[in-house]
């Protein structure tokens, strides 16, 4: 009998073992649960986001499906921290396995399986949690759980046939979803403690490491107020220490350290260059471009994106071009690193720059000038069924409006809605405030707050230095810098001036400073009024005219010429919208983008050559290897004789015309050109200046044009839009580390004569210059008035 039991007992044994080995070559050959492709495994995260680099090295953002924020870190570039904290905390054995640690799975079976023991540790190595991470779907009960594990082992140990201990830490690491839109280690080091994975200190790598038990339970901002992040921290610290990687000593005093964080959730609304960075992930995503997805009013837009499709490397970019494997490209998936000609310096100083103007002067003061108005924040002269009228249209277009559709009710009832005050978040300069309003009183406010658009570029290579779409890309996408497009009123005068140049005048010659009289193809005779009573009467210089920004000399060079070259000429210097051919576009009525204008005004610099803005310089895969190149686009305006003529021209702007506020308020003393642009009565005001190499232009208004200044003092150009230039230029000409030179000069010939073809003066070097304080010049009005 006693034989028998034994027989029986070796017979349950030997077929208990030959079971269990049946299942794990079941498990293998993927005939029991789920055990992914050979190629998977040798591949196993094939998902990563690609990153946006500043031209001096920096990520500054990156573009990953929502909770995938995932961003590929070697392992040469993590810390020594963070691997001793993970080794000792999850797996002290984690070299001498293969997969497997059977001594931790022993302990964890008696320990914790039998003995019920809390505490005793699980048996998992890292290579197994990994095997979790990429293949295992969150168990829904505890018996599937243990189901899980064989599975689990089966392709930790495949994974060690096919990778090496630090790359499995690596994938590790760049694996584990650390919460807040941080998974993997670079966005966990970025998002908690504002570094790279190879500078966090054993600190801040041990609460990282802590947070893998569990991501929820332990972290620091969730648990901020709890010592449970602590406690989880410093028990790392003891790991470490049994470990043999930390002295006791040592471990003690660092488990007396607070957990500091530096925690700044990245989201693509946030960050450096948010505008850019959505401007540059909507175009490299764009597909070509088909009639059928264009309504009839958008034929325009259609036409201009058909041609950046044919002529520009860079629009849909992911769908030009195809991977090894024969797939198209994808920013959010295939960890691109797309290197920028953004330099991330520049732009925080043109972010500031626009918030130390708009929030320190120019929203105050727009602010003081409608407190009274009954129309506010629209013009006084507007009656209050307009004034409703866009209101209502407001209203029709908002979110809250399409989501009330949506729940079915009618339009008196979203109208009524309109008018109850509810609970809600305004954002203002201030920040973001909770408050009780109705949402009508929440569009009047959001009416109420100015707009602008600011880009630096490089003038010789195209290189877009910095890039502010708006005031605040969180609350107001719109981009003006790339999408808005608005009358550029007085700006557009050197185009027009610069054909002039082409047809043989020069700065010096003269015309009479009286109300032109031009017929226009109706018949009518257009007759422009002009703010600036100077001269009257007299003869006056071309160089003059635009110095002052006079409406009457430009009507006079306008009436020399035909609407259709200078339509053709203001083609060649990028602007891309419609332009209605007539003589009143003289004085700024097209619209253009502020991306448009700063091209535009390379030529000036460049001796006649236009050069189109460069966002990219080149992008590289996952690997390293660069896929694509972009290499500036250039294309001639001018010859060079008449660029020189316009540059020494919009040079006296600044010298002692509308521009002269660059020197005397803001004590500028690098070479300058620029002019100032104000459109029908104070609707948009524009500046457009230049350095020897820097290019910028700025555009500031409202988000409705008859939201606008009804004085001059603030309305204009140069009070409205100049002073973000010049804060943004005296900021980077400030920091020594950018390299830029007050010294620097414009690359002009020598013994450059700006007359020398004068019609009445064989004298090339004689200069005609009138230098005015600038509160002596009234205004320089560009529309029609």
């Amino acid at each position: 009998m006693k034989r028998k039991i034994i027989i029986v007992l070796w017979a349950v044994f030997v077929l208990g073992w030959l079971g269990v080995a049946m299942a794990f070559y079941a498990i293998s050959k993927g005939w029991i649960g789920y055990l992914p492709p050979i190629e998977q495994l040798q591949n196993p995260i094939d998902k990563y986001a690609s990153q946006v680099i500043s031209s001096d090295d920096k990520v500054i953002g990156s573009y990953a499906h929502s909770g995938d924020n995932r961003i590929f870190v070697p392992y040469e570039e993590i810390s020594p921290n963070l691997i001793n904290a993970l080794i000792a905390t999850e797996d002290v054995r984690y070299h001498e396995h293969a997969g497997i640690d059977f001594r931790g799975l022993g302990r964890a079976i008696v320990k914790t399986g039998i003995l019920r023991q809390k505490g005793a540790g699980g048996g998992s190595t890292i290579t197994q949690q990994l095997a979790k991470l990429l293949y295992t779907k969150q168990a829904k009960s505890r018996m599937g759980r243990v189901l899980q594990k064989p599975i689990e082992w089966v392709i930790a140990v495949q994974l060690e046939r096919f990778y090496t201990k630090e790359e499995i830490l690596t994938m590790y690491l760049n694996q584990f979803d650390f919460l807040y839109n941080a998974v993997g280690i670079r966005s966990a080091a970025q998002t908690y403690f504002s570094k790279k994975p190879s500078e966090l200190n054993l600190e801040e790598a041990a609460m990282l490491v802590g947070m893998c038990k569990n991501p929820s339970l332990y972290n620091p901002i969730l648990h901020k107020d709890s010592d449970r992040p602590l406690l989880r921290r410093n028990v790392v610290f003891e790991q470490m220490a049994k470990a043999g990687m930390l002295t006791q000593v040592e471990a003690d005093s660092l488990s007396g350290l607070p957990v500091v964080t530096k925690f700044r959730r990245m989201t693509h609304k946030e960050g450096v260059a948010p505008y850019m960075r959505e401007h540059l992930r909507r175009i490299m995503m764009a597909k070509e471009p088909s009639r059928s997805d264009y309504a009839s009013w958008q034929m325009a837009q259609y036409s201009a994106d058909s041609l950046a499709w044919e002529t520009n490397p860079l629009y849909g970019w992911c769908y030009k071009n195809k991977k090894s494997d024969g797939s198209y490209y994808n920013i959010y998936t295939d960890g691109l690193k797309i290197h920028t000609t953004v330099n991330a310096q520049m732009q925080e100083y043109a972010e500031a720059a626009v918030r130390e103007h708009m929030a320190g002067t120019l929203q105050p003061a727009f602010d003081r000038e409608k407190r009274n108005s009954k129309t506010a924040p629209f013009a006084s002269n507007i009656t209050a069924e307009q004034k409703q009228e866009i209101l209502n249209r407001a209203m029709r277009q908002s979110e809250r409006w399409r989501a009330s559709k949506e729940e079915g009710m009618s339009d008196t009832e979203i109208k009524k809605s309109f008018r109850e005050k509810t609970k809600m978040q305004l954002w203002s300069w201030q920040g973001v405030r909770d408050t009780l309003l109705t949402p009508m009183d929440s569009i009047l406010h959001v009416k109420s707050l100015l707009r602008t658009g600011f880009m630096a570029m490089n003038p010789h290579t195209g290189d877009v230095l910095a890039y502010v779409g708006g005031i605040d890309f969180s609350h107001f996408q719109y981009d003006m810098v790339a999408n808005g497009r608005r009358q550029v009123g007085s700006t557009i005068k050197p185009y027009l001036y610069s054909l002039s140049m082409v047809d043989g005048y020069s700065p010096c010659d003269e015309v009479l400073h009286v109300q032109p009289h031009i017929r226009l193809e109706s018949g009518q005779i257009w007759r422009p009024r002009n703010a600036n009573n100077r001269r009257i009467g007299e003869m006056v210089s071309i160089q003059w005219g635009l110095q002052y920004s006079d409406n009457w000399v430009t009507a006079e060079l306008m009436s020399r010429t035909t609407p259709l070259a200078f339509r053709n000429l203001l083609k060649s210097y990028g602007l891309a919208g419609p332009i209605e051919a007539t003589p009143a576009m003289s004085l700024g009525t097209p619209e253009a983008t502020v991306g448009e204008m700063v091209s535009g005004y390379t030529t000036f610099i460049n001796r006649g050559i236009r050069v189109a803005p460069r966002l990219v310089t080149h992008i590289e895969d996952q690997s390293g290897n660069i896929v694509a190149t972009f290499s500036p686009e250039m294309s001639e305006v001018l010859p060079q004789a008449a660029a020189d003529k316009m540059l020494y021209m919009l040079q006296n702007v600044v010298r002692g015309g509308t521009g002269s506020g660059l020197r005397s308020r803001f004590g500028l003393t690098m070479p300058l050109g620029g002019k100032t642009g104000t459109t029908n009565k104070n609707s948009d005001a524009w500046f457009m200046g230049f350095t020897p190499d820097i290019v910028a232009g700025c555009w500031v208004g409202g988000e409705d044009p008859s939201v606008r200044f009804s004085s001059m003092a603030f309305g204009q150009g140069a009070r409205a839009a100049m002073p973000i230039f010049a804060l943004f230029i005296k900021k980077v000409y400030a920091d020594k580390k950018l390299g830029y030179r007050t010294d620097a000069t414009f690359n002009l010939p020598n013994n450059f004569a700006p007359c020398s073809d004068a019609s009445y003066t064989t004298d090339g070097s004689v200069e005609i210059f009138e230098s005015v304080a600038e509160d002596e010049i009234i205004s320089d009005l560009g529309g029609t008035q």
